[in-house]
């Protein structure tokens, strides 16, 4: 139970906290609405938890082989910086999109994508595994202790995904032309800053 909680508050520390996939997700749900941004972080959480499997399984990868870390992080970069052009075009232009009903599976796709070619979750992910999960001095972790810990991760995550479309949703009626201008504004600028802080961890990955 304890290490159930734990990781139920990892859970919710780690989705709450801001990053490409929050920024992205105050955007689409604020323009499409509360599926939009519902398939947005399931699809986030289907790559975090892909990474969580590779981290477990076969460690690391990515962190022993430097190219497949540089085409990673040169995917991510291009991807941040392309929704960070996106979101400024739309902060300039001042104009809302409609909702399109076929735009749920892109909104899924999208959240992957954004998961996957973000650095983060692998070093979270190997992290938990040395510290949280290992048992009994043992490198790898407790299969039985993996099921439970992943249950619980997953669980806080899935409550977050729910409640944080639904508040995104509700408040979406509030939401005036200017201030989604100044929503894509601020959007564009941190996706902007968070593909060229990749592009720096990149760059001292190559020099390291």
């Amino acid at each position: 139970m304890i290490l159930f909680l734990t990781a139920f508050g990892l859970g919710l520390a780690f989705f709450a906290s801001p990053g490409a996939v929050t920024t992205q997700l105050l955007r689409r749900g604020l323009e499409q609405g509360f599926f939009s941004a519902l398939f947005l972080q399931l699809g986030a959480l289907i790559g975090v938890t892909l990474w969580a499997m590779i981290a477990f399984i076969g460690a690391a990868f990515l962190v022993q082989y430097v190219l497949a870390r540089v085409l990673l992080d040169t995917v991510g970069i291009l991807l941040l910086l392309l929704l960070a052009w996106q979101a400024l075009r739309a902060a300039y232009r001042g104009k809302r999109d409609k909702a399109k009903a076929s735009s749920i599976r892109g909104d899924f796709a999208l959240g992957a994508a954004i998961s996957l070619a973000n650095p983060l979750p692998i070093a979270f992910w190997l992290g938990i595994g040395s510290t949280v999960l290992a048992t009994g001095g043992k490198a790898s972790p407790d299969p039985r202790a993996l099921v439970i810990f992943l249950g619980g991760f997953l669980s806080s995550a899935l409550l977050w995904c729910f409640f944080l479309a639904a508040l995104i949703a509700w408040g979406r009626r509030f939401v005036t032309p200017l201030f989604f201008r100044f929503v894509n504004l601020i959007c564009g600028l941190a996706l902007g800053l968070f593909a060229f802080k990749l592009l720096w961890s990149t760059i001292l990955l190559l020099k390291g």
